[in-house]
């Protein structure tokens, strides 16, 4: 009939939303007297695993807490952009001795000089 409606059960609504995402967005403002004293903005995404990833959002594989397989912060495994940023972490520190070097003597010398006077001047030094 027409004006018959089809019931969805629990499972297939629960499929659906899982499968296409949902995005529920809220804020929560707090004021007394007209004045502003705390805003809450809320993004809730609910999706798959699947559906996520395919949206290009994965944080939870990298979340040590979360993942056996991530790494906890810091961490270098010798390989992959851990290994290009301490390679790259070297030759910034390479440059800068470089650099350090070759500034004049006069200019390390007039900067210890300062220091020196800095140090004076400063009561109980």
């Amino acid at each position: 009939m027409p004006g018959e409606r089809q019931s969805a059960s629990l499972a297939d609504l629960l499929e659906r939303i899982l499968d296409k995402g949902i995005v529920i967005v809220g804020d929560v403002r707090v004021n007394l007297l007209d004045i502003e004293l705390l805003t809450i903005k809320l993004r809730l995404l609910v999706a798959s695993v699947d559906r996520a990833k395919e949206m290009g959002i994965d944080w939870w594989e990298h979340d040590p807490s979360l993942s056996s397989k991530a790494r906890p912060a810091g961490e270098v495994d010798g390989g992959g952009r851990d290994r290009e940023l301490a390679e790259e972490n070297r030759r910034l520190r390479e440059r800068l001795a470089a650099l350090e070097a070759a500034a004049p003597a006069a200019d390390r010398e007039a900067d210890r000089e300062a220091d020196r006077e800095a140090e004076e001047k400063e009561p109980g030094a």
